[in-house]
């Protein structure tokens, strides 16, 4: 591990990092937070999927300068923040799930070869059901072309991957921050061959068009099969699934290149870092408290005695420019850290959602009509089996006596059926998603990521403050997290 003497901000000074996933939430913030603690950054590339230089440059315009993310920076450089911006950042044209990053501009793909100092990979397809051939190209191989350009460059001093702790799947108990072996799988004695699965896919994917598949059928079809090749596996979901692969494709293959996999855990809102609550689209359990302060929601399948692994954005991003500073140039190493809070200061669901129901009884959401929407208490559904009773008795049971109604009048309520039967059919599909995280019992060991943290010198102490340890739970999501679901998801 590198000396922190100089600081971790000075470590940044005249260095150029490549990024991708570049418009992201995670991506934004770690942005804003590199140009504003070190302006003598030497440069930002910032990988955006764009037909042109122009089209990526306007996309960085529009999802990632214009936000209000950046007003801090704003407010610091007045007038002269964009020929800043403009001077640190540069779009580049690229997709990670190509070869070569999709860099099409040969000058550009050497002088980033040539000049990168670190390579920072914050691309992903996060959907749990995604297409298993946009999972694999993105998450897994996508993962292995970042590290097969990181080999070109002449100077690299470090990769830093971004991955998530729950490539862990449904493991119990304390879950330690080791690395994958190749191969390795959640499912006994099974072996993962990736590039079988990639040929699987391939193959899959040929015969869908070869049959004439339409377009919702072959992305059906995809995504069936990811979620099949993951529960074969013993992942819960594609998404972690091809996280996974990922992971030890870049730990079987580094070589010499000095790696980092960071694996944080929920990410949410910002805890005070450039300030309070900035957050972007719904994030796990957001979808839910939206829906809760708009009266749509009533119950929530979850356990009220479990824990919700929690860490906002900004600690998230600390842990990753603080990684980078300690590792900097150390050859031949890989350092796997956990970013959470289920050791250090879990919060149980049951926290959560007493503070949502005090939020909004306060402070209620107004419907269309001006009046203010009263929420309930909550009841929670503890396990699967009483949500799919409950399912059952008020749902598809009142279903079947529709159908009956339906066949004896001639099909006079046929849409009324059919638009009830998908609802019903899509909240079960939903539930079997999000069960093993709903219901997860495993807590993130973070004893690497406790090692990082005592190499951060006082000066910079609350710069990259990234200690679970100082949140208060019911301050964040009352007066933190809430009020920015609000102000940004909601308005």
């Amino acid at each position: 591990m590198a000396s922190l003497d100089g600081g971790i901000a000075e470590s940044l000074k005249n260095k150029s990092i490549l990024l991708t996933g570049s418009t992201g939430f995670l991506a934004k913030i770690f942005v804003e937070k590199v140009l504003r603690v070190q302006p003598q950054v030497k440069r930002l590339f910032l990988i955006v999927r764009a037909a042109d230089l122009k089209s990526a440059t306007l996309r960085i315009h529009d999802e990632v300068l214009k936000k209000d993310l950046f007003r801090v920076l704003k407010e610091k450089h007045g007038s002269g923040f964009e020929s800043f911006f403009w001077s640190k950042v540069s779009p580049v044209v690229g997709d990670i799930a190509m070869e070569g990053l999709g860099m099409v501009d040969a000058c550009v793909q050497e002088e980033i070869s040539r000049d990168v100092d670190v390579i920072v990979n914050v691309a992903a397809t996060t959907s749990f059901d995604e297409r298993y051939d946009s999972a694999l190209r993105i998450n897994a191989l996508g993962a292995k072309h970042v590290l097969d350009f990181a080999k070109t460059c002449q100077k690299l001093e470090m990769l830093l991957h971004v991955s998530t702790a729950y490539v862990a799947g449904s493991q119990t108990g304390l879950i330690p921050e080791t690395a994958f072996r190749m191969g390795q799988t959640l499912a006994g004695n099974s072996t993962l061959d990736i590039e079988a699965e990639v040929q699987l896919m391939t193959k899959r994917l040929e015969e869908l068009r070869a049959d004439g598949a339409t377009k919702e059928a072959e992305r059906s079809a995809m995504k069936h099969l990811g979620l099949q090749r993951a529960k074969l596996f013993g992942w819960p979901n594609t998404y972690v699934f091809t996280k996974a692969m990922g992971e030890m494709l870049i730990g079987e293959k580094r070589g010499d290149i000095p790696v980092v996999i960071l694996r944080p855990t929920v990410i949410e809102s910002t805890y005070y870092d450039p300030f309070p609550g900035w957050m972007e689209g719904t994030r796990t359990v957001d979808s839910l408290l939206v829906n809760y302060c708009k009266g749509k929601l009533t119950s929530f399948l979850a356990n009220g005695e479990l824990i919700l692994d929690v860490i906002p954005g900004d600690m998230v991003v600390n842990s990753m420019i603080v990684s980078m500073a300690v590792h900097l140039g150390d050859r031949g190493s890989q350092f796997i850290y956990h970013v959470g809070s289920s050791v250090q200061n879990p919060v149980r669901y049951s926290k959560i959602i007493e503070c949502a129901y005090r939020y909004f009884k306060a402070n209620p959401c107004y419907g269309k009509d001006g009046k203010p929407i009263i929420v309930k208490e909550v009841s929670l559904f503890s396990n699967m089996e009483s949500f799919r009773r409950y399912m059952a008795l008020y749902h598809k049971l009142p279903l079947g006596g529709l159908y009956l109604a339906n066949q004896a009048f001639c099909k006079l309520f046929n849409s009324t059926y059919n638009n009830l039967t998908r609802k019903y059919n899509f909240v079960m599909y939903l539930a079997e998603l999000y069960e093993p995280y709903v219901f997860f019992k495993g807590r993130f060991e973070d004893k690497n990521s406790d090692v990082l943290r005592s190499k951060i010198n006082d000066s910079e102490a609350k710069l990259f403050h990234f200690d679970p340890k100082s949140i208060n739970w019911e301050d964040y999501i009352m007066k933190i997290h809430i009020p920015g679901i609000i102000k940004y998801v909601l308005r």
